[in-house]
């Protein structure tokens, strides 16, 4: 399963198969749009994903919005703010055991599926994997902009800050959170360079 796993060295703009950036603001709707912005016709919708950035917060902390999105931070290098992007896609989106492995597009995403669609909106992961498939990822330890805590039964990444993490998700309708939770237990991994 590890196999499956791929950390890009290049920048996150090399990737076509992802999602153009934006920063954040309300995330679209499960409708039809698959991940290279094609409707059921194989026609380019023109969705959010295609309009200007929103502003971002000043700094180096990603901020959580009152619609549940993550705005991401200034300082920030590019591909984090393409995870977090990626990330207010699925942010409100159901609970679904499974969900988001085998497609990207799902009407629901498990704690796994959340985190692998938000790195390969990035570019940073070319296939899903569940939990334990991120005990290799990247380089042990935390990371400055992104770390993912994985064990054998859940996984959340914090990501400039905000929590990325289904478990909290039932509280406040979004994955996104700004208070921190234990990582006993947690192998504690970070994208190469980030």
């Amino acid at each position: 399963m590890l196999s499956a796993l791929v950390a890009v060295a290049l920048p996150a703009s090399a990737s076509a198969d992802k999602p153009s950036p934006a920063y954040g603001g309300t995330a679209p709707s499960s409708g039809s749009q698959d991940r290279q912005g094609a409707n059921d016709q194989g026609q380019k919708d023109q969705g959010p994903r295609d309009q200007a950035p929103p502003s971002l917060t000043p700094g180096e902390r990603a901020r959580l919005l009152s619609d549940g999105t993550a705005q991401a931070p200034k300082a920030a290098p590019e591909v984090v703010k393409e995870v977090i992007a990626a990330g207010n896609q699925v942010a409100s989106l159901p609970y679904r055991y499974g969900g988001g492995h085998g497609n990207w597009t799902d009407t629901g995403y498990d704690c796994s599926g959340s985190v692998s669609f938000a790195l390969h909106g990035a570019g940073l992961l070319a296939q899903s994997a569940p939990s334990t498939g991120f005990y290799g990822f990247g380089e042990s330890g935390p990371g400055k902009w992104i770390t993912i805590y994985a064990n054998g039964g859940h996984m959340y990444m914090v990501v400039a800050g905000l929590r990325f993490d289904t478990s909290g998700a039932s509280q406040s309708g979004s994955r996104w959170q700004t208070q921190a939770r234990s990582n006993a237990g947690y192998v504690v991994r970070h994208p190469a360079g980030l």
